[in-house]
């Protein structure tokens, strides 16, 4: 809605006592990012260019882990716990810039999706001063209920003040909330607290409202778009749910999953169409996979990118900072970190490649490792193009090898290696005929001396 201006309130200042952890609710993660992160992202996605987010406990660490790079961002603390109105109003700097629109939201609503933010704003531009969010579930005991006239919002009524005619209502209370800029401030500091706890309660502005005379009105979303996080097992189910959107996502965009149930993805995963995942594959953040990669079971990448046609695992591990050129292959247990494979290269399997650059067409053998860390720095391996590395070659960085060049199986290479050389590290064999019953002759006295 590029005409209109927006404010996004996000609420993150509850204790989460129920989490029973030291972490602000927050910033306990839901495919690899914290729950705040979610909702900031949606707000965005809504066109919220400006969001103010109201912390507690934690603040700091709150701060620190909100994707600030687009838009105004800003933090306030909210220092006593007042209730969902209060909550809002420890914004009040932001809101008095005058918005068009004011969007209310939770922190802890990982799933919470832009078009369902999006519903209410367009509501907003239709006339309506407040639009409260809600959903429909066949199981409402326990949720608040919207109660409508016409159209028009005239109540939210707790379950346990709903009469029997109310109680059959489905459509529930999901807390968040979309306020008309010009009117948000004038309804809110209209709250009181004339309650049992003293409390300054959100969802009072709608009688506020419709006292006034302004359009109250409901907007229905996906009952997961409000879903909370209390516990750890909501937790779960929070990532659960949302694995479940994003495989099927997925394969709607030309990735086939052959066992979506078992494949992980994090929030920010990329996948190119005609990518084969087998079951059992986990992407920690940061992943890019262009089109037509077959990634085999059990592997697990984290910030990489892999080219398009490569070739993963089985039981591969992709570290932070790999990167794989077009039909590379990594296969079973091995390892590469912070290292740039060329085109068409290949490291079969068995191996460990660290901080180092592969050229295209080089082949690397089973066993092989990057010797990269000598207790206190970090040293890069430079393998040329076309160069072949034998089984079991342990690389001594920093070292370079040439383009062409051959390294001999079970070679220790400590100095560079030119184009096109033949490398030999290792000590010449020496056989001792009949010299292997003298040694199990001897293991065996001593083996009876030890037992008398």
């Amino acid at each position: 809605m590029p005409d209109r201006s927006c404010l996004s309130i996000v609420l993150a200042a509850g204790e989460g006592t129920r989490m029973k952890s030291a972490l602000p609710k927050v910033l306990h993660k839901v495919a690899g990012l914290p729950l705040v992160g979610h909702v900031v992202a949606a707000a965005r996605g809504a066109g919220a260019g400006d969001i103010a987010v109201v912390v507690g406990r934690g603040a700091d660490e709150v701060r620190a882990a909100i994707d600030a790079k687009e838009g105004l961002l800003e933090t306030f603390v909210q220092t006593e716990r007042k209730g969902t109105g209060h909550a809002v109003l420890a914004a009040r700097e932001a809101l008095s810039r005058g918005y068009d629109d004011v969007l209310v939201l939770f922190g802890d609503t990982p799933l919470v999706q832009s078009d369902a933010l999006l519903t209410a704003r367009e509501k907003l531009a239709s006339g309506a001063t407040v639009v409260v969010m809600g959903f429909r579930t066949d199981k409402p005991a326990g949720y608040g209920r919207l109660i409508e006239d016409n159209g028009a919002l005239i109540a939210i009524r707790e379950d346990k003040d709903c009469s029997e005619a109310e109680r059959a209502i489905t459509f529930c209370n999901g807390g968040l909330m979309a306020i008309a800029g010009a009117h948000a401030l004038a309804l809110l500091d209209a709250i009181g607290n004339d309650n049992a706890k003293g409390e300054y309660y959100l969802t009072d502005i709608v009688a506020i409202a419709r006292k006034q005379g302004l359009a109250v009105v409901a907007a229905e979303v996906d009952a997961q778009s409000v879903l909370g996080v209390n516990n750890r097992v909501e937790l779960a189910e929070a990532e659960s749910l949302w694995q479940v959107r994003r495989r099927h996502q997925a394969m709607l965009d030309g990735a086939t999953l052959i066992a979506p149930e078992t494949v992980f993805f994090s929030h920010d995963t990329v996948v190119g169409s005609d990518t084969v995942i087998e079951p059992n594959v986990f992407f920690g953040p940061g992943v890019t996979v262009d089109g037509g990669v077959t990634i085999h079971a059990f592997s697990h990448l984290e910030g990489t990118t892999i080219g398009t046609g490569a070739e993963i695992g089985p039981f591969a591990r992709l570290r932070p900072g790999a990167e794989l050129g077009e039909k590379s292959k990594v296969g079973n247990f091995c390892e590469v970190k912070k290292a740039k494979v060329g085109q068409g290269a290949k490291i079969n399997h068995l191996t460990y490649i660290g901080d180092a650059s592969i050229g295209a067409g080089s082949n690397i053998g089973a066993g092989t490792i990057t010797c990269n860390y000598d207790s206190m720095n970090k040293f890069k391996t430079e393998i040329g193009s076309n160069a072949f590395i034998g089984s079991n070659s342990s690389l001594v960085a920093p070292v370079s090898i040439g383009d062409g060049a051959y390294v001999a199986s079970g070679s220790v290479i400590t100095q560079d290696v030119p184009g096109d050389a033949l490398a030999f590290g290792r000590a010449r064999q020496k056989t001792i005929e009949g010299r292997a019953e003298d040694l199990r002759a001897r293991q065996r006295s001593i083996k009876e001396a030890s037992s008398k």
